[in-house]
């Protein structure tokens, strides 16, 4: 029996993985996709012409980084429900509406009128009946101490040139965010309660959970509808 069968994991879930920068979300994804078999659907940073410029200043790119970030993720979002789900998928579309264009908008370096035209392109393209959600979001968390070693551990040039107070309000801003999310099934793991890199069974009590979350939501959706 392998470990989908095993914790009673649909065939054609859809997990999203979320949480701060360095907090882990790709190794998660990358362990998952591997115990279930599952394809992965990866933030492709590499690829992207803005976030090098956006580094550098924030106020001339933030907007055009967030709309080609909702692109991206609403090309892949489509993609990953033609496949028929089983997917893993490293960061979420809502993040970035949630997060990081209010932070911008808040502080500064994103205008008003961007700001408005982002935020009502997203409701538009994604808070919609039509808009396929994922089966669950896996929250990443820790204390801010390990995730700040963690990005410096990393060495991405451009996440050691940014202040470290930036990553400070980001962890906060993520803390925020995940206590009033609602547009899918939550699920919080702290990183200090696993090691998939050095310890590979330390992924077993998370499926087990992924398991039950995913099958209890899909029966209370089912039993919404036979009500309505």
């Amino acid at each position: 029996m392998n470990a989908r069968e095993r914790y009673g994991i649909p065939h054609d879930s859809v997990i999203t993985i979320a949480g701060t920068v360095g907090v882990g979300k790709s190794t998660m994804t990358n362990a998952l996709a591997d115990a279930l078999n599952f394809r992965t659907s990866l933030e492709k940073v590499e690829t992207n012409p803005y976030l090098d410029k956006f580094y550098y200043d924030f106020e001339r790119w933030s907007f055009h980084l967030q709309i080609y970030f909702l692109a991206e993720r609403f090309k892949e979002q489509k993609k990953i429900f033609e496949y028929g789900g089983g997917f893993i998928q490293d960061r979420s579309i809502y993040e970035d509406t949630g997060i990081f264009a209010r932070m911008h908008y808040e502080k500064g370096t994103m205008s008003e009128t961007d700001y408005d035209t982002y935020t009502n392109l997203f409701d538009a393209m994604v808070m919609t009946p039509y808009f396929p959600h994922p089966d669950l979001l896996i929250y990443l968390e820790g204390s801010f101490e390990d995730i700040l070693e963690r990005i410096q551990n990393r060495g991405r040039p451009m996440e050691q040139q940014t202040p470290v107070s930036y990553w400070e309000e980001m962890f906060q801003r993520y803390e925020n965010w995940i206590d009033n999310f609602n547009s899918c099934p939550i699920l919080r793991l702290n990183i200090a309660d696993y090691d998939v890199i050095n310890d590979e069974n330390s992924i077993d009590p998370v499926l087990e959970k992924i398991g039950h979350f995913i099958n209890q939501s899909r029966k209370w959706r089912s039993s919404r509808l036979l009500t309505k």
